[in-house]
């Protein structure tokens, strides 16, 4: 008997909690960027904020290539 396994790596969304884990930063400072139009593009589900960790990597790369100290100063990006 062959038995075929498939294995698949999904990476799901991610919330403020994870996300402030990945960049080291609290969930409130994500919050007041989110309400001062900075910081990665997040997703509303309902009442839920949610990140796609492909577009904060590229967020992150921006960031850093723009050579900015602040990320208040980076506008959010758009999904588009």
């Amino acid at each position: 008997m062959t038995v075929h396994v498939r294995v698949v790596e999904l990476e799901g969304l991610w919330g403020p909690e994870e996300l402030g884990a990945f960049l080291g930063i609290p969930e409130k400072t994500l919050r007041d960027w989110r309400l001062r139009g900075y910081g990665p593009a997040f997703i509303k589900l309902g009442k839920h904020v949610r990140y796609d960790p492909a577009v904060v990597r590229a967020w992150v790369v921006e960031l850093s290539d723009s050579g900015e100290d602040d990320a208040s100063e980076i506008p959010m990006m758009r999904k588009g």
